[in-house]
């Protein structure tokens, strides 16, 4: 059942659909055991398909990793990625010298523009527990002017992301982190300088939503042209603008009208996006984000004449000592430890 609020829902697989300007969106949600020495997990790795492991096998996944979980070094040009570590650590190299180990509600904010490497790897810190991880990634689409704007990276840190916070007429509380674009008075962080979300004409939002069980609340308006996508990944049930919608769905909303979400009887999370669409050509190749397949054969001839500016790191799958806290060091040298 449909109506003029919503539309196309749909289950939600491990790359979720997005809508313009947004790319698409990965939920990584692993129970990794305890971990190693090498910070790797302490457990077998025999039958996995280590170097290509997407299968969730014991709860968890090596993804690109052989040695500890992740991506090691790869390549991107065209567009932008945004992290968000719910739980667990993400530790940041690339091919320019900036490093860092995030999580635990913090967001990394990249513009990979005219282009970078960077490896992205899930540390297991702890020896004598499991280590989970629940991260988003979402990858944003930057305009044909801004394609190859300089790469750059800046961090959200947890304690800077602000949190939104009513209570309908019963008492029940919904939270909102605002991770990008503003509820009320409340604002987001900046964004990356040459991000789509740094205009904020565009209306870009990314929030993260919590309702209490039974709880009601009203997604606020925008404008007409905005796109805008919600996605309910965790709780027993919603009923979103008049349909009943179940967990592990995604749904497309009407921007211009208010719409009404009725909890269930547990406690939900869910996932806004919402922007103004960039409305140019999209020719996604593997890494690559351009608008023509000209410049998508111009990405793959410029990442092997010049690696983005090499890799100055001992490993492709680099991650930073077991004792190293919370830090990011950028390109230009600067350092910020939480």
């Amino acid at each position: 059942m449909y109506n003029k609020l919503i539309y196309n829902i749909k289950p939600l697989g491990f790359n979720w659909q997005t809508s313009d300007p947004f790319l698409f969106c990965v939920h990584h949600l692993d129970a990794y055991p305890a971990g190693n020495d090498q910070l790797g997990p302490a457990a077998s790795l025999e039958g996995r398909n280590l170097g290509q492991d997407f299968t969730t096998r014991d709860g968890w996944r090596m993804y690109h990793g052989e040695t500890i979980p992740g991506f090691p070094a790869h390549p991107h040009r065209g567009f932008e990625t945004i992290t968000i570590v719910l739980e667990g650590f993400v530790d940041h190299s690339d091919s320019h010298g900036a490093s860092g180990r995030y999580g635990n509600g913090d967001v990394q904010w990249m513009t990979a523009g005219a282009g970078l490497q960077h490896a992205e790897m899930f540390p297991l810190l702890s020896r004598d527990k499991p280590n989970p991880l629940e991260l988003f990634q979402i990858w944003l689409n930057l305009p044909k002017a801004r394609k190859f704007s300089k790469p750059h990276y800046k961090m959200l840190w947890a304690e800077d992301i602000p949190l939104y916070a009513e209570k309908d007429q019963n008492g029940k509380s919904t939270e909102i982190t605002v991770i990008a674009g503003e509820k009320g008075e409340t604002t987001a962080p900046a964004p990356a300088p040459d991000s789509w979300a740094a205009d904020p004409a565009n209306e870009v939002a990314i929030w993260l939503i919590k309702m209490e069980a039974r709880a009601q609340w009203t997604i606020p308006v925008a404008s007409p042209e905005v796109n805008r996508s919600l996605y309910f990944y965790r709780g027993s049930r919603i009923h979103l603008a008049g349909i009943d919608v179940q967990p592990y769905r995604s749904a497309d909303l009407a921007a211009d009208q208010p719409a009404i979400i009725k909890n269930g009887d547990q406690e939900a999370w869910l996932l806004l996006l919402q922007g103004k669409p960039i409305n140019e050509p999209v020719m996604q190749h593997g890494p690559f984000v351009m608008n023509q397949i000209e410049e998508i054969k111009q990405a793959f001839d410029d990442y092997r004449k010049t690696q983005f500016g090499g890799w100055p790191w001992p490993k492709y799958d680099q991650a930073h000592p077991l004792e190293t806290g919370r830090f990011a060091k950028y390109a230009d040298g600067r350092t910020e430890y939480k």
